[in-house]
């Protein structure tokens, strides 16, 4: 509906409110009316008219025709009970301070009411509106001015708290409203949060499995370029090697994408570590491995953690360190497994310092993330003396509260 249509109602009112103030002065129907009237009739036609868009204007305009009536001594009409209509759209519609002056000013403008009233006036105001009885006896007990001022503010005050509770209801309807509005957001931006991280983890899997063959199979490839022409033996024994991970890989990468649709996140072999650190031996690489400590059985999703970021440091040793040097692989079991893992690298001339993730990369990033979701941490650092590169992460033996 257009704005201007919620309007037609007060435009109405006021009409039927005007029309019946103007029948009222024309047939004059108890004493002489004042010219005044006719102000206060067209002032109370607006005041209705406007309870709605402009409430503190009703209120204004009715406190005018009050002030009107007692400085012109202008007799009461019976359309003036449409100022009831403008207490009700005070507390509807009206700002904080509208609703609080027009209830202050109820209870006001009775006691102003029954103090300008003269005993005659009410006598034929009551006798109209069919209270003959209540007249009468109000009139003999002498206490007129209280049952007449008790009938004003229940007159007014009714109307007015159907509008404060009217208000009260809306404002109710309107703030859960806005809460299911929030909560939906809430869920929605959940879901994002939700479908992004596990991109982000589908991507962290696909990057460590992908690039750790990747690794094993160029190095094993580069292996066979040392091979004698007569070694076919070797030479099978290298292709079968490189076979071997990329078939590993491939059923490693299925299982990741599988994952996706509520299969586990990674199959059991996972948990063998000692299965990495075999692999790049059979790719040629000399790995010195070492472990202090009884090992301890991990959760599930510790063992996979263990696995992808020792898988990551292997890739990494592999990649940029000396293939003429072994990589050291030490794991402690003491506390939390702290796993080790150093290759040597070219002379360094930076001094020894933490290495920072490169933005936007995924493995030490991979890593780091990997191991802050469960409670754990990574070190990585490259050292002078001797020329080392050393990844040391901490893996917690149970999983995060």
């Amino acid at each position: 509906m257009s704005d201007w249509r919620r309007f037609i109602p007060d435009a109405v009112a006021a009409g039927f409110v005007l029309l019946v103030g103007l029948l009222e002065i024309q047939r004059n129907w108890y004493v002489d009316l004042a010219p005044d009237s006719l102000v206060i009739v067209v002032a109370l036609a607006a005041a209705v008219g406007l309870c709605r868009a402009l409430p503190a204007a009703a209120l204004a305009l009715a406190w005018l025709i009050a002030a009107v009536q007692v400085s012109s001594d202008t007799y009461v009409l019976t359309v003036e009970l449409a100022l009831a209509v403008v207490a009700f759209g005070c507390a509807r519609w009206g700002s904080t301070l509208v609703v609080w002056l027009s209830g202050l000013s109820i209870p006001l403008g009775a006691v102003i009411a029954v103090r300008w009233l003269d005993s005659d006036l009410v006598l034929r105001l009551t006798e109209r509106a069919g209270l003959d009885t209540l007249a009468d006896a109000a009139y003999r007990g002498g206490d007129w001015r209280l049952t007449i001022g008790v009938m004003l503010l229940a007159i007014l005050m009714a109307p007015w708290l159907l509008g404060l509770a009217l208000r009260f209801s809306t404002r109710a309807d309107q703030s859960r409203a806005s809460q299911q509005v929030a909560e939906a957001e809430r869920d929605q931006a959940e879901q994002i949060a939700r479908l992004r991280a596990e991109q982000a983890q589908l991507a962290r899997d696909v990057h460590d499995v992908v690039g750790h063959s990747l690794a094993v199979i160029l190095a094993q490839a580069e292996s066979a370029q040392y091979l004698d022409d007569v070694d076919t033996q070797g030479l099978k024994r290298t292709m079968a090697n490189i076979a071997t991970a990329a078939r590993t890989s491939l059923d490693d990468v299925r299982q990741v994408l599988a994952s996706t649709s509520g299969a586990p996140a990674a199959p059991a072999r996972h948990a063998d570590l000692d299965s990495l650190i075999e692999g790049v031996r059979a790719s040629g690489h000399e790995v010195v491995s070492s472990e202090v400590g009884v090992p301890h059985p991990l959760p599930p999703e510790i063992e996979v953690v263990a696995f992808r970021v020792l898988q990551e440091m292997l890739t990494n040793a592999i990649k940029h360190g000396r293939r003429d040097q072994p990589v050291r692989v030490e794991r402690h079991w003491e506390g939390d497994l702290r796993i080790e893992v150093a290759n040597t690298v070219d002379h360094a001339t930076e001094e020894t310092q933490p290495i920072q993730a490169v933005p936007g990369g995924q493995g030490l990033d991979g890593m780091r993330g990997r191991l802050e979701a469960v409670g754990g941490r990574l070190d990585v650092r490259r050292r002078i003396e001797p020329p080392t590169f050393t990844a040391t992460a901490w893996v917690p033996l149970r999983s995060k509260p």
